[in-house]
């Protein structure tokens, strides 16, 4: 059964406006200003701290369509996407309920917890070189549980999961929000699995831009879904770029997808795929199913369980769960993650 992995991230629609800087305040309990609040844009460097009355400003780019989020010790992290930045923003945190979870541990438990976080880096973190380099720094805060009825493996935790990334010269925060894997039968080795997906809200903190870490995040971008997307966009295909593929014969992507260019995102329309075409069983609904191939060498496949979605300016993209990819292109998780801004001034 061919493995196939869902990247889940999480986006939400914005309203365009012309703005590049978008300022606030922020106050907590008893309505007193917080002083060193992070503010931040989901899955990008673009960050900021609140100064001593609560005031911040950030650069906002409005087409980016990603999520503004505000974090601070003690309180509840807030969410934010509609922004208007011809308006400062007023926003009043909520004081965190400080429960301990209770951590239940059964006799009949059929896996260790050290297997259990063999399993999570693997299909979090991945197994690239880059992934090697990876540590979480806070591993203790992760709970796992492993429904035996439904064979679902899933993973939480209730603080952000700090991620050191020395390969790349990343210090990333994740907040997990969701994390689960399925399997074919009970079982916790990787070749069971038929589904993982993740989703979360990431900041990145550059920690080294020495020429051989620049080097590695260019070389990490080359045949990744970023590239692949904005490529999509700009119609930029090609040998040494990205090729579309039914089995290994050539195809025009202008004959399978209309790309529409809107003021702020670009609209992908998919055209019916022959059904002689479609040779994936083991998903339904499926509207269309390629090969793809970067630089003729790194093969992987994308399913489309949609017949439309949008791209937006860093290459995020709407319509994330229903866009499937496998092989080569997959193999890249957060340890191969670039922040969505990344090459973009």
């Amino acid at each position: 059964m061919k493995n196939l992995f869902l990247f889940l991230f999480l986006f939400s629609s914005v309203t365009i406006f012309s703005q590049n800087i978008l300022k606030g305040k922020i106050s907590g309990k008893d309505n007193i200003p917080l002083e060193g609040v992070n503010v931040y844009f989901d899955g990008t460097t673009i960050s900021t701290i609140s100064d001593a009355n609560g005031n911040f400003s950030i650069k906002y780019e409005p087409n980016a369509n990603n999520i503004l989020a505000i974090s601070f010790m003690g309180y509840q992290t807030e969410y934010l996407t509609g922004l208007d930045a011809s308006k400062p923003l007023n926003v009043s945190l909520t004081v965190s309920e400080n429960e301990l979870k209770e951590v239940v541990i059964t006799k009949n438990e059929l896996f260790t917890r050290e297997q259990k976080l063999k399993l999570f880096r693997e299909y979090f973190l991945g197994k690239t070189n880059n992934s090697k380099s990876c540590v979480i720094k806070n591993e203790s805060d992760l709970r796992f549980k492993y429904d035996k009825e439904k064979l679902i493996f899933t993973a939480s935790s209730d603080k952000p999961l700090t991620i050191v990334n020395e390969s790349l010269g990343y210090k990333i925060d994740f907040e997990l929000v969701v994390f689960e894997i399925a399997f074919s039968k009970l079982s916790i080795s990787s070749k069971d699995v038929i589904k993982n997906f993740y989703g979360g809200v990431s900041r990145f903190e550059d920690i080294d831009n020495s020429v051989a870490v620049l080097e590695r995040r260019e070389k990490t971008f080359q045949g990744s879904q970023m590239q692949f997307f904005r490529n999509f966009a700009k119609k930029d295909w090609g040998i040494k770029k990205f090729l579309l593929l039914n089995d290994d014969n050539s195809i025009d992507p202008l004959t399978r997808f209309k790309i529409t260019q809107e003021e702020d995102f670009v609209k992908v329309e998919i055209l019916p795929q022959p059904k002689g075409e479609i040779k994936n069983g083991n998903l339904k609904d499926i509207f269309a199913a390629y090969n793809i191939a970067f630089n003729r060498t790194e093969e992987s496949k994308i399913t489309f369980q949609t017949d439309s979605f949008y791209i937006y300016k860093y290459g995020n993209n709407s319509n994330i769960e229903s866009i499937l990819f496998s092989g080569k292109i997959s193999e890249k998780k957060v340890g191969d993650m670039l922040p969505l801004n990344y090459g973009i001034n």
